[in-house]
């Protein structure tokens, strides 16, 4: 089951840890995962999938629920714990399901608390707008159904290849204006097939 899991890579459900130095790094993962489609993390296994084991999975457990319950808020208090051995090393496999409480937002310092989503294998900041979105979506439900057109239909097959896309590259993709771009990805965004980001200097979108 380790090795099933380790041979998939790190992804949208999925990430390796060495281990877990301190509640605030791992409150990003915790509640970017509870706030996608949820998913596992391997605590004691490193960037390359290789088994380093932990030293006192109980320690982990410990920095992983202080994490969880005073570093996520709303707190999250269904993590699953279950420790694997192999080669004589102890790995934790902790599990996360997708939150009906959604958004949660981590604490990244002092009275600064922000949301996270999963992006591939990243834990991503998200924007107002998600946030927006989050809110108003049920687990595991997928998206809010609507037919859609030609233009609608190329952002999603260019994000299943791409890892992002941009309001100018996708106006260049389909050698469409401005606003009816932006019209375009704003009501992807809202109905849940993607997700639209503003940190970074240039706002992107991703599936």
């Amino acid at each position: 089951m380790l090795q099933e899991l380790i041979k998939q890579g790190e992804g949208e459900r999925l990430e390796f840890k060495k281990k877990t130095t301190h509640p605030t790094r791992i409150s990003r993962t915790l509640a970017s995962l509870a706030n996608t489609h949820g998913g596992q993390v391997l605590v004691g296994v490193d960037d390359d999938g290789r088994v380093v084991g932990v030293r006192d999975a109980e320690e982990e457990i410990y920095v992983l629920r202080q994490a969880a319950e005073h570093f996520v808020d709303p707190p999250l208090t269904d993590l699953r714990f279950q420790e694997v051995e192999e080669d004589d090393r102890i790995v934790l496999i902790v599990t996360v399901p997708e939150s009906p409480r959604k958004p949660h937002r981590a604490q990244v310092a002092d009275g600064d608390w922000r949301s996270y989503v999963r992006v591939r294998d990243e834990s991503v900041q998200a924007s107002n707008l998600t946030e927006k979105v989050l809110e108003r979506s049920e687990p595991s439900t997928g998206v809010e159904w609507m037919p859609l057109n030609k233009e609608e239909s190329a952002v999603l097959d260019y994000l299943r290849t791409h890892t992002r896309i941009t309001l100018p590259q996708y106006m260049k993709l389909l050698n469409i204006g401005k606003r009816r771009a932006f019209r375009t990805l704003i009501k992807l965004t809202l109905h849940g097939y993607i997700r639209h980001h503003d940190k970074e200097r240039e706002p992107y979108y991703t599936l």
